[in-house]
């Protein structure tokens, strides 16, 4: 087993904002409250501790006994869970949404990073507790994100019509599923853990929200992992006082407006990544999640016929708190409210929009967890690590855009030089010369050398070209195997952590692929992590 790591801002895959971040530069501190590094956490303790309510962990935990009836719950998340009543205990959360059988990879590492950190905490600071926390997006309604995961270089689709909340969504249908998967798997190896798997979590629950827990628990249960549904009445009733001050005062969307300015101002290279709404609540009932707006002074949800005065919206909030779903600006507030929570880890885009988030948290009184990067790796076979060898290639270099990766290779192996530099760098010179004489003679004649320049530099870059690809169709086998390569580690030309599901690793490592993920990620790593696997 080796490992080795590469700077995520290295990799071509992470954007300008996150590589700062990670860098800690300096334009972006008003933007976190504190750095993820071990020994930022004690303050990070002391602030929540202060402004965390006691009663919140009583509804809390009561929540969570209800959301686990029936449910083979570990001692050790029974343990965490019952833990989360006392004051010195603490969580640090991913969330995810539901997808179909855990959907990519990076699903895995997610959670691994998160549990990861929960247990380098607890050794640190061992007065305190620290439970890791899956918050799984069940009031999500893009049915299309989530209802299909990819199996080798396959779409295993759950195809059906959905509306309203994911986690609601009946699991019937997926039988068919089932079948085109199994169909998919074949019956060599380690096939029936997962076709079983697939069964009890699909075909024997009920609800999407159910298929979901049991998979996350069955894959992480023993590590302590506790799941939240945000689905959920007693936990709403805590978010009342905050969706109050969004949809009558808007606040969110004033302060956070402001904060988007603020990061644009910091650099032109940061992307937005969401937008805040007047209101950012939708109303959520089977089969329906629709956003509420402002319409001729009444509060109304769209696509139907509901409409609400003020006096009306604020006692169907109060009555009916569940029927009130955050969107992606207040849900992050919705879970520090009824977490005790010190850290979220998330992947860049994540990350991103948590980044405009501060200010809001401040303007409401509620502590701004720290943000951390969830581990990404790649996952090397021993017979891919040899194919890497024998090209004379580093892995690093699989991470290039195919056309740089190919034209390196051709100009590396290539028996003649494809670099013309020299002559390009000869040219310059002696088109100096000729700038030189026209100084002195006839100044008009500066925009003819100029051009004739550009032109000769031009055939140069032609001729080039030409040879490249010449030599390209020479050396054609090599060509398709570097391809073959790169495409098989990152498939359709992306990280093989967005493409691929956790099954087909499975099918290489078998019970082996979840340990060896938590021994060899370090959540606070800020590298990009290559794994190479026997």
């Amino acid at each position: 087993m080796e490992v080795e790591c590469i700077p995520f801002r290295e990799t071509g895959y992470f954007s300008q904002l996150i590589c700062d971040y990670l860098e800690q530069k300096e334009g972006l501190t008003p933007f976190y409250n504190r750095y993820p590094l071990a020994e930022n956490f004690e303050a990070q303790i002391k602030e929540k501790m202060a402004n965390f309510p006691k009663e919140n962990r009583t509804v809390l935990v009561q929540a969570l006994k209800n959301q686990y009836r029936g449910i083979d719950a570990s001692k050790a998340t029974q343990k965490n869970m019952e833990a989360l009543q006392k004051e010195t205990t603490f969580t640090v959360v991913t969330g995810h949404q539901l997808n179909l059988f855990t959907g990519p990879l990076y699903f895995l590492y997610k959670i691994i990073s998160t549990i990861n950190l929960a247990k380098k905490l607890n050794k640190q600071y061992p007065s305190n507790h620290f439970v890791p926390v899956y918050w799984m997006a069940t009031e999500d309604h893009d049915f299309e994100e989530i209802n299909y995961f990819n199996l080798h270089g396959k779409k295993v689709l759950w195809n059906k019509k959905a509306s309203g909340a994911v986690g609601r969504l009946s699991t019937e249908g997926l039988e068919e599923v089932f079948d085109v998967f199994a169909a998919e798997l074949g019956h060599l190896g380690l096939t029936d853990d997962l076709k079983t798997l697939f069964q009890k979590a699909y075909l024997e629950h009920d609800t999407l929200t159910e298929a979901t827990r049991y998979l996350a628990n069955a894959l992480f249960g023993e590590e302590g992992l506790v799941i939240v549904d945000g689905d959920d009445k007693a936990l709403k009733k805590l978010l009342v006082p905050y969706a109050k001050a969004d949809m009558l005062e808007h606040v969110p969307y004033q302060k956070i407006n402001k904060t988007i300015e603020a990061l644009q101002e910091a650099s032109s290279d940061y992307t937005i990544q969401v937008n805040p709404r007047e209101i950012n609540y939708f109303y959520l009932e089977d089969g329906l999640r629709e956003r509420i707006i402002l319409k001729k002074g009444k509060y109304h949800v769209i696509n139907t016929h509901l409409d609400f005065t003020e006096e009306e919206l604020l006692a169907e909030l109060e009555e009916h708190p569940e029927r009130f779903s955050p969107n992606v600006v207040a849900r992050p507030l919705y879970q520090e409210v009824i977490l005790p929570n010190l850290c979220y880890i998330g992947g860049g885009g994540e990350l991103a929009y948590w980044l405009e988030l501060k200010s809001y948290f401040d303007e409401v009184g509620v502590t701004f967890p720290m943000l951390m990067l969830r581990n990404s790796a790649l996952l090397i076979t021993e017979k891919q690590s040899e194919k890497v060898e024998r090209m004379g290639l580093k892995v690093s270099h699989l991470f290039m855009k195919q056309h740089s990766l190919i034209n390196k290779k051709i100009r590396d192996i290539s028996n003649i030089d494809i670099d013309f530099s020299p002559q390009k760098k000869l040219l310059e010179e002696q088109f100096q010369h000729m700038y030189e004489l026209a100084e002195k003679t006839d100044k008009s004649f500066l925009g003819a050398v100029k051009a004739q320049e550009v032109k000769q530099k031009k055939g140069l870059d032609n001729l080039e070209k030409r040879l490249l690809r010449a030599q390209k169709r020479k050396l054609k086998d090599h060509v398709v195997r570097l391809t073959e390569l790169q495409n098989e580690l990152f498939p359709n030309q992306s990280l093989q952590e967005r493409q691929l599901n956790f099954s087909e690793m499975y099918l290489h490592m078998g019970e082996n692929l979840i340990p060896l993920l938590l021994e060899m990620l370090d959540p606070f790593s800020k590298d990009f992590t290559i794994i190479r696997h026997d």
